[in-house]
Order: structure tokens, then C-alpha cells, then sequence
């Protein structure tokens, strides 16, 4: 396993994640690795605690690997690696030893997975977050249902529906990070007690200037009504989310408003049996393989999506996303 590399030293594990020229994005072997030790080191009193960054000066990860799903769609791949992901995402938010994740660079889709559910993360000038799922076809997974629920008012759904991009400071405001420190002050980390000596002043968040409209449009029952009510603002930001929600796929949109609603009354292992059966339904489905075709294949940013548009996702179209896999739930170690 050279796309991992791990060093153990003075009661840290520190893990890098080792493949800078795909943005450190993860494969099915990284997840069922990562996995393995983390469930090692909960039960080893020689480790402390862990520290996990990404290779090179671009991204802590990028997200999963989607064009190797692309290329294997034809096969068991794809489901491999998503049982393995969402494994591993429920095992580091059960990790009781302190995880602090660097999050230097690009940090999207299952690199928030590997990150968001640790007890530490720790942003930089270079931080770029996003979660831009409903963008190809997809739903913002990896625990997306659990955390998202959990941001602040209405933040968490407008994250999740526009895929917007956060910087350091409105990341620390959404509570995706926890603090802030400069990129070359990894070297000066040797566990938790370091954390608070390397931390810096967050900048003012930008997000916090249009909080209010955020709450008041995306705290909204359907997305047809969050449309509705960023049209009624006549504001720039609403207009600019407007457009950013036109971009994206209309069955995507409608699933990630349903599973973001209810991952606020669900628990951690809960929310990731959700997000199994959807992305069962979605990886067996056009929109996710269209959206990464026009995204990363073919990169002419032009997917067509089918249904084409919301009002003919109907709702018993929702609703089988969320239907249950007789005989292929997901499953985790600790269950009997």
C-alpha cells in the first residue's frame, strides 16, 4: 500500500495520503486500509493519536476516485468501493482517540468523509471545501446526512444542494473545521496539545453576511420552494445560487433535500445505512455517470440529465432512492 503512507513515532500514527497527482482521491484499497488501522490503533495503547494529511501542496483529497467508478461501472466495483467508504466513515466517527485531519488544499466529497467525522480538523490558507455532489449526478454522502443536518440554521442545505466553495474561515463557520493554522505549520504537529499552538485567528467568515437570507430560503420544504424564495430576494447571492442550482442534476437536488431533512433526526450509523441504499439506486442509474462523464471524461461541462428537469422527478421516484435493500444493508463491525 503506497497510496497510504504510515508513521508511527512518539505515540502518533500520522498518515499520508499519497497520491498527489489524482489529488489524493481515494480507491476502494485506500478505504479498506485506512479502516483496518484505524480499528488497529482504537485498540492499541502505543497510539495516542493520529494525524492525517494529504501528499503535496493541492489537496488533502480530493474525493473518491470517480473516474476509476466511471470506468468500472460495468462492474462490482462500484459498490465495493462505496460499502468500503461508508465503512470507514462510521469508523472514524466512532474513533475515540483524538484524529486531527489537516486540511490543507482541496477537501471534497471523501476527503470530508475521511475528515469532518474526527475530533480535530484543522484548516489552512489553502483550504478549498466542498461537497459538489449534486453536480455530477451524485448526493453529498460520506456522512453528508449527519453533518450537514447539523450545521448551523440553513447552512448545511445550501452547502449540499449549490456544491458551493468555502475558504478557511466560512469552513470554521459552518463548523467543518474547528480551527485554523498556516499550511507550513504541519511539521509542528505531535498531537492534540500542539493543535491549540499552531492555531491562528480565523478571518471573518463571508458566509455570515448572508446567513439570514440562507436560513429564510433554503429552510424550505421542497426545493421547488427554495427556488421560489431565492427568486423573490432580488439579491446577487440568491441569483448566483440560482444559477449554480440550474447546473445540477434535478434528481440529485430532490434526493439531497429529502436525505439532508432526515439525517437530522437519525444517529451516525444510521444516516450511512441511508446513504448505502441511495447510492445503490444511483450508481445502478444515468444521472451519476452522465454527470462524471461531462465533468471529468469528456470535461465539456454539458451532462444531460434524465429527467431533464425537477418537476418530472416525482415523488415515488424520491422516495425508491430511500427504500430499503432486502438482504444488502449495510453492515459495521460492531453489530451483532
Amino acid at each position: 500500500m503506497t497510496d497510504i503512507v504510515v508513521d508511527r513515532r512518539d505515540g502518533v500514527a500520522r498518515v499520508v495520503l499519497n497520491r498527489p497527482d489524482a489529488l489524493n482521491a481515494l480507491t476502494l484499497d485506500m478505504c479498506l486500509a485506512l479502516h483496518a488501522w484505524l480499528g488497529e490503533w482504537q485498540h492499541d495503547p502505543s497510539v495516542d493519536a493520529v494525524q492525517v494529511r494529504g501528499q503535496g501542496s493541492r489537496a488533502f483529497c480530493a474525493g473518491g476516485d470517480i473516474r476509476r467508478l466511471y470506468e468500472e461501472r460495468s462492474g462490482d466495483y462500484p459498490r465495493q468501493f462505496y460499502r468500503a467508504e461508508y465503512r470507514l466513515n462510521a469508523r472514524l466517527h466512532r474513533f475515540s482517540k483524538p484524529y486531527i485531519a489537516f486540511l490543507d488544499g482541496i477537501v471534497m466529497g471523501g476527503g470530508v468523509g475521511v475528515s469532518v467525522h474526527g475530533s480535530h480538523r484543522i484548516a489552512t490558507e489553502h483550504t478549498l471545501f466542498a461537497m459538489p455532489e449534486t453536480g455530477i449526478g451524485l448526493f453529498p454522502d460520506v456522512g453528508g446526512s449527519y453533518f450537514l443536518s447539523r450545521c448551523p440554521g440553513a447552512l448545511g442545505m445550501y452547502l449540499g444542494l449549490t456544491g458551493a466553495r468555502l475558504a478557511a474561515a466560512d469552513a470554521l463557520y459552518c463548523g467543518i473545521a474547528q480551527f485554523v493554522a498556516p499550511s507550513q505549520s504541519w511539521a509542528a504537529l505531535s498531537g492534540t496539545a500542539s493543535v491549540s499552538r499552531i492555531a491562528q485567528p480565523a478571518a471573518p467568515a463571508q458566509l455570515a453576511r448572508h446567513r439570514a437570507l440562507i436560513d429564510r430560503c433554503f429552510d424550505k420544504d421542497s426545493v421547488e420552494a427554495i427556488l421560489a424564495a431565492l427568486e423573490a430576494e432580488q439579491d446577487r447571492f440568491a441569483s448566483e445560487a440560482l444559477v449554480a442550482l440550474d447546473a445540477k442534476s434535478p434528481t440529485s437536488l430532490k434526493i439531497t433535500h429529502r436525505q439532508i431533512r432526515l439525517g437530522c433526526d437519525l444517529d451516525f450509523d444510521s444516516c450511512m445505512r441511508m446513504e448505502w441504499r441511495m447510492v445503490n439506486r444511483v450508481i445502478a442509474g444515468h444521472d451519476f455517470y452522465e454527470g462524471t462523464r461531462a465533468a471529468i471524461i469528456d470535461k465539456d461541462r454539458k451532462p444531460r440529465w434524465q429527467p431533464a428537469r425537477l418537476e418530472e422527478v416525482t415523488e415515488a421516484e424520491v422516495a425508491r432512492y430511500f427504500a430499503p435493500l432486502p438482504g444488502d444493508e449495510l453492515r459495521f463491525d460492531w453489530e451483532q
